[in-house]
């Protein structure tokens, strides 16, 4: 844990109970902080209760009362569509409105850093597409070359919830736009920007305000180093801003539709990951055949994971050693089952139509399970990715909508999972790719998308 710092002897107000809001309640009381929490759902008022955590309802009259910080779950609107109105009363009374983020970076240096060899890095990365998938590589890569480094944020445990980073220690952080949008601090060593599609727009006002969400990340607290994907206007204009010339080392640049040459960068053209410095290439590594990094999209978090590991030190050998054993994460292009000369693979947080594009641009012959609760926008801009689709299996309440927008492609009703795999299972010939990709959020069925990937797998397991 770590504690907060900061606090001392002050209220703490924090709202959301779910598995951040816990963790920043008891990293506060750590801290020697007083905590008041509230959560609009009973559940999460019960666990905090359970814990003897004082409630107290924030949206009411002289409900921050001596309160020094308010601090908002994720999930919890602070801006649009409309703030929360306990979020509108901290900012109507003058109390500062943060997040576990921004406690995590105000916190995190100890006293004793100075004392170290080498003290603790930490590395942020965030985009709309790749970041769980290029945290997750990286702190694969630095734990098979035998450093010490823990995973949180948006991935794995909450950004309090870890331990306090030892001599020579790395925290490899996944922060999402909800995150980086409301910290009020957020300093790491190195950021990474992975890319930048549609996506939550609801919640910022619209793509100018997204973007303008994740580049605080870099405008903040400025990084020491910078790793940014330029294959998109904002990252290419982001890359310009955070260099003072073609020669800057702080930048590495990394595209999957250039070469790249100038300067220091990463790219990946037909399978091959290239790194080139000041004109000349210092390393290559042939990705066509690691089965955890399949398709272009893929390719794309391999060179950002790597960008970011160069940026440590690691060797480039050590780097393809082990991107060569990592697994790939559960949900997001993840091979369940080959039977009969049929894959299955569980893409399950494909959840918008660029991310299940990828995917369908990943593989040569596809049955396509996709469908649930679509988000705005259409699935138009998937249509030119689905070339390699055999067929369409759709789910989810409003199934029908979703096939009838599938121009071009034979798409089957199937509203059910059960039914989407059993039809896909007597259809599929050897050679095929039964692919989950949803292209839209899982809430209509499903709580959550791992619980809709679990389904699938599940499934797919029962198949005789």
């Amino acid at each position: 844990m770590i504690p907060v710092r900061g606090y001392e002897d002050q209220t703490i107000a924090i709202l959301g109970l779910g598995r951040s809001g816990l963790a920043t309640a008891r990293a506060a009381l750590a801290g020697g902080a007083r905590v008041v929490a509230w959560d609009d759902g009973p559940a999460g008022r019960a666990a905090a209760e359970a814990e003897g955590i004082a409630l107290a309802d924030f949206s009411r009259p002289d409900g921050l009362e001596g309160v020094a910080v308010l601090v908002v779950s994720p999930g919890i609107p602070h801006l649009y569509p409309a703030p929360h109105p306990a979020i509108r009363a901290a900012m109507e009374a003058g109390v500062p409105v943060d997040n576990d983020v921004g406690l995590f970076f105000r916190s995190v240096a100890l006293s004793d850093w100075h004392e170290m060899d080498r003290p603790p890095r930490i590395v942020a990365i965030t985009g709309s597409n790749g970041k769980s998938t290029t945290s997750a590589l990286l702190h694969h890569v630095l734990t098979e070359a035998g450093l010490q480094s823990q995973l949180a944020g948006n991935i794995g445990r909450g950004v309090l919830d870890i331990a306090p980073p030892p001599d020579g220690g790395l925290v490899v952080l996944e922060l999402s736009s909800y995150q980086t949008d409301l910290a009020r601090a957020l300093t790491p060593d190195i950021a990474v920007f992975t890319n930048l599609t549609p996506d939550h727009l609801d919640r910022h006002g619209g793509l100018g305000g997204y973007f303008a969400a994740k580049r605080r990340l870099f405008a903040e607290g400025g990084p020491d180093r910078a790793v940014v994907g330029i294959d998109e206007p904002e990252g290419l204009y982001l890359a310009n801003q955070l260099v003072e010339g073609r020669g800057d080392d702080r930048l590495i640049r990394v595209s999957v539709t250039q070469k790249l040459t100038e300067g220091w960068a990463v790219f990946a053209r037909k399978g091959f990951l290239s790194e080139y410095r000041r004109g000349r290439q210092a390393a290559s590594i042939d990705l066509r055949h690691i089965a955890g990094l399949p398709g272009v999209h893929n390719h794309q978090n391999a060179c950002s994971a790597y960008g970011a590991a160069r940026c440590l030190g690691l060797a480039p050998r050590v780097i393809g050693a082990a991107f060569e054993t990592y697994p790939g994460l559960p949900h997001r292009s993840q091979v369940i089952a080959v039977r009969n000369c049929v894959t299955w693979v569980n893409d399950s947080k494909a959840t918008n139509v660029d991310s299940a594009a990828r995917g369908l641009e990943a593989y040569p012959r596809i049955r396509w399970i996709c469908g649930g609760l679509e988000k705005e926008g259409g699935l138009a801009a998937l249509l030119p990715s689905a070339g390699s689709v055999v067929k369409a299996y759709v789910i989810g309440r409003e199934a029908e909508a979703f096939a009838m927008q599938l121009t071009g492609i034979e798409a089957e009703v199937c509203t059910t999972m059960a039914r989407a795999v059993e039809r896909a299972a007597e259809e599929a010939e050897p050679g095929d790719v039964v692919l989950l990709a949803p292209a839209a959020a899982s809430f209509d069925q499903y709580d959550n998308f791992e619980r809709r990937g679990e389904d699938f797998a599940m499934l797919v397991e029962a198949l005789s």
